[in-house]
């Protein structure tokens, strides 16, 4: 038997915020979807769309990072509820956003359902966005910045071999600072998280150097036994 509410209902949407890494310049980029439908059509925004009425939150992010960019299976985590009244001019909407680190060389873009275009586009210089995805990314910037200090969640974004410079300067993108070589580097491998390769980089101009894995298993044992990682 169905049940009529008295007071009327706002509705729920989910937004994606995903970063990854352009191998090439090192920049930090954010992932967009080009709208092409109104609200806000032909203008650039974070993917997302409605709940349905049998699926989870979590379940719709996915659903819906999946049919407006062709990306799946990455981890998720929910960031912020955000609901100001006036954020949607179609109705009373409530969003809940995720964010996600991924290596974007791993990940083909492929638009659908009502997105035109899926690009990626350094954090620095992102077009303006529609609803009030701006504040949506400037909060998920935020935490990330804050939780790469704490977890190892930057190995994300890498190759899954990496040179020590290539992981610094990862931490200098996001952090938006300069970090002295030799002290970050100490302090790195005094963790014993990384595995140490037989391998060196191929096809530079410069001296190749040494390849290096994350050990995700040997953090996860550590972690359990009250190990604190921070940069």
């Amino acid at each position: 038997m169905s049940y009529s509410y008295e007071f009327p209902r706002p509705a729920l949407t989910v937004d994606c915020a995903i970063f990854g890494l352009d191998k090439e310049s090192m920049q930090l980029q954010l992932m967009l979807i080009q709208r092409n439908l109104p609200p806000f059509l032909g203008m650039w925004a974070l993917p997302g769309g409605f709940v349905r009425m049998d699926e989870s939150l979590e379940e719709a992010a996915r659903r819906e990072l999946r049919e407006e960019t062709g990306i799946d299976s990455v981890y998720l985590e929910q960031l912020y509820t955000f609901g100001d009244v006036g954020r949607d001019p179609r109705d009373r909407i409530v969003t809940v956003a995720y964010y996600a680190l991924v290596n974007s060389c791993e990940h083909s873009l492929n638009a659908t359902t009502d997105a035109s275009e899926a690009a990626w586009f350094p954090v620095t210089q992102l077009p303006p966005l529609a609803f009030d995805h701006s504040r949506i990314f400037e909060v998920a910037l935020t935490r990330l910045k804050g939780k790469v200090r704490y977890q190892p969640i930057g190995f994300e974004l890498l190759p899954k071999k990496f040179t020590l410079t290539q992981l610094q300067r990862l931490y200098e993108i996001i952090l938006g600072t300069d970090l002295d070589k030799r002290n970050f580097r100490k302090k790195i491998l005094n963790m014993n998280l990384l595995v140490q390769l037989d391998e060196t980089q191929k096809d530079v101009s410069h001296r190749a150097a040494r390849l290096y894995q994350f050990d995700e298993q040997k953090y996860l044992q550590l972690k359990q036994m009250g190990f604190n990682f921070e940069i």
